[in-house]
């Protein structure tokens, strides 16, 4: 089989697998190549597959996403996703991805805070021009 997971910036992985293992809404899922055609919600979790060439496990850590396998193909799309070699190593790299979206979510909500703040206080600087 064919696996290529879809980020919206670059093509995460594009390689030959003998085995894919996901996780959707009512668990966890093997493709095999001769599984029937398949479409599933993807929960955020791990994805793991053994490469053809030289039948090593890799593993990525998804987000939400979608599973299509047609034929011989199997397309993931993701919003989001990391790839390591072991558990351990994608587990921090985890780690430190949320770290850094949890403080740009941060930065965000106070500028957005701002934002409001100043409308409100603009509008009410109106209305007191507009009665005076």
């Amino acid at each position: 089989m064919r696996l290529k997971i879809l980020l919206p910036t670059e093509i995460l992985v594009d390689e030959d697998a003998d085995k894919i293992v996901a996780e959707a809404e009512n668990g966890s899922f093997c493709l095999l190549p001769r599984h029937v055609d398949f479409v599933a919600p993807l929960v955020p979790g791990l994805l793991s597959y053994v490469a053809s060439d030289d039948g090593r496990e890799e593993f990525v850590a998804v987000d939400v996403g979608i599973l299509v396998k047609r034929g011989a193909e199997v397309m993931v799309s993701t919003s989001n996703a990391a790839r390591g070699a072991d558990l351990g190593q994608l587990r921090e790299t985890v780690a430190g991805r949320f770290r850094d979206l949890a403080d740009r979510e941060r930065l965000t909500r106070t500028a957005l805070a701002r934002i409001e703040s100043n409308i409100v206080r603009r509008f009410m600087e109106l209305g007191e021009a507009w009665n005076d």
